[in-house]
């Protein structure tokens, strides 16, 4: 990263990566197949077009490689218009949506993941990066993520409401060490002891 990474990557988060790579100003980007979409879209990116799509490099395992995610609706049960909700909820991930988002700003806008008749498509599968976004999800196994056995299932999430300040505890301290204040090896020292203490006094680990 610091031989060859942008200037300032230790403080880039997804938007600003997305501005460097839609302007030509990166050569590659690790990230979710979420971003094809935004750099198909000529409106806004400098290399719709242009582009190739590929899974993330991998050194020792194609395990490692994976990180599945998901955008999902949720109704709070205080909701005051929870039927509504979940109206919109349906419409929003239903074939008519896909089909307006689709004639409103093209294929390569409509949201990836939300249904597999999307895939099924002949002009959705015109887009570079569907191909690649459906092998990602198929080949995804959230109950063998690792190299080696785990006992949870799962890649890159735990359902726990700690979860969140862990990445932002572990993205600082490695941040930390792009920018030289500490090294890596005290940042993943300082990252585990931060996710141990809160375990701990979540009650998690005993």
């Amino acid at each position: 990263m610091k031989a060859d990474g942008p200037p300032g990557a230790s403080a880039n988060g997804f938007n600003e990566n997305l501005t460097l790579m839609a302007s030509g100003k990166a050569a590659m980007w690790i990230d979710a197949t979420v971003a094809g979409g935004m750099l198909e879209n000529p409106k806004e990116s400098q290399v719709a077009g242009k582009m190739g799509y590929a899974p993330s490099p991998i050194e020792a395992t194609p395990n490692g490689s994976h990180w599945l995610w998901s955008w999902t609706f949720a109704i709070p049960k205080a909701a005051k218009q929870a039927e509504a909700a979940e109206k919109f909820a349906v419409w929003a991930t239903s074939k008519d949506y896909i089909k307006l988002v689709a004639e409103d700003i093209g294929w390569s806008g409509v949201p990836p993941g939300t249904r597999k008749s999307t895939y099924d498509n002949p002009e959705y599968q015109k887009s570079p990066f569907a191909g690649a976004t459906l092998q990602a999800m198929q080949s995804a196994d959230p109950t063998n993520p690792c190299m080696k056995p785990v006992p949870y299932t799962g890649i890159q999430f735990v359902l726990i409401p700690e979860f969140q300040s862990f990445g932002t505890v572990v993205g600082q301290n490695i941040s930390g060490a792009l920018a030289d204040k500490l090294t890596v090896e005290q940042a993943l020292k300082d990252s585990q002891a931060a996710v141990g203490r809160a375990v701990k006094q979540a009650g998690y680990q005993k």
